[in-house]
């Protein structure tokens, strides 16, 4: 029994998260989003790890101002051990997730201030694609471009400001982006298709290639990623799906608990519904 219920309880989780997820594209960039692994957030080590990354790269900019962090308790972590190994300054455990710099400083020194992550994943779920599924993309498609003002870029989001705070984990890659231009001659009229490849290399230079086409290409964009350690890289995509399930367990706390409630109560239903039916059928049997 509880482990049919704990089975009912990760497929009803994982759906209500990733409902609106599907092969759509991204608003930003135009392309296809990356599916998010979505058992990470029942994972107890998973989360944990989430955290930790969370409170080394993202909250010197980003705050969680909405959570606490004596909610860290829900996924096995102790004050003492929160205190100790997450919180930096002098925060206490029952304080909100606040960022270490100023909203006046980000902003002067950012041009804005970094958006509050304490319901990311919800904020960023659109039609097209779950906040899950776009964070875990955008977080793995960072490249070296020299010619922007970080020395980053991204493809789910070009030109974003945010520089890769994860390069050293990820490593050097290469990437190769596909699209597919519609040019009109201003003289003729007549419409040409280019098929368009960018190539980056991990130093930041780029080398453009047009081909023209006789038909227009697919819509969007499309890219590949070309490791210099691919084993490094498949470490950080790890622990990127931990960072989004840290983000989606913030932006629910109570998820888990909810799913669970609502297991027992359909449990308890369909159990109730037998006894009335039997009921029922002993209270007018000798009724004709």
């Amino acid at each position: 029994m509880k482990t049919l219920i704990a089975l009912i309880t990760r497929i009803a989780l994982a759906v209500s998260i990733s409902c609106c997820a599907g092969a759509a594209l991204a608003a930003e960039g135009g392309v296809a989003m990356d599916t998010w692994p979505v058992d990470r957030v029942q994972n107890a080590a998973s989360l944990q790890n989430g955290a930790r990354l969370f409170a080394s790269y993202c909250i010197g900019c980003h705050g969680a101002n909405l959570v606490r962090w004596n909610r860290l308790q829900e996924i096995g972590l102790t004050d003492a051990q929160i205190q100790q190994y997450l919180i930096f300054g002098n925060q206490k455990v029952g304080d909100t997730m606040r960022s270490a710099a100023t909203p006046s400083d980000q902003k002067r020194w950012f041009g804005k201030t970094p958006p509050d992550l304490s319901v990311i994943t919800r904020a960023r779920t659109s039609a097209g694609h779950a906040g899950t599924d776009y964070i875990y993309t955008l977080l793995r498609s960072y490249y070296r471009d020299a010619g922007s003002p970080t020395g980053w870029n991204n493809v789910a989001y070009p030109n974003i400001a945010m520089p890769h705070i994860f390069w050293q984990e990820q490593g050097p890659r290469e990437v190769r982006i596909e699209s597919t231009d519609t040019r009109k001659d201003a003289k003729t009229g007549a419409v040409q298709y280019v098929n368009v490849s960018i190539v980056y290399e991990p130093n930041g230079t780029s080398s453009r290639t047009e081909t023209p086409s006789a038909t227009h290409g697919a819509e969007g964009i499309s890219y590949a990623f070309k490791a210099a350690n691919p084993e490094q890289a498949r470490r950080f995509d790890s622990d990127a799906a931990d960072v989004v399930a840290f983000l989606a367990f913030i932006t629910d706390p109570t998820a888990g608990k909810r799913v669970q409630i609502g297991v027992w109560v359909l449990i308890f239903l369909a159990f109730f519904t037998l006894i009335a039916w039997r009921l029922n059928a002993v209270y007018w049997k000798d009724v004709k």
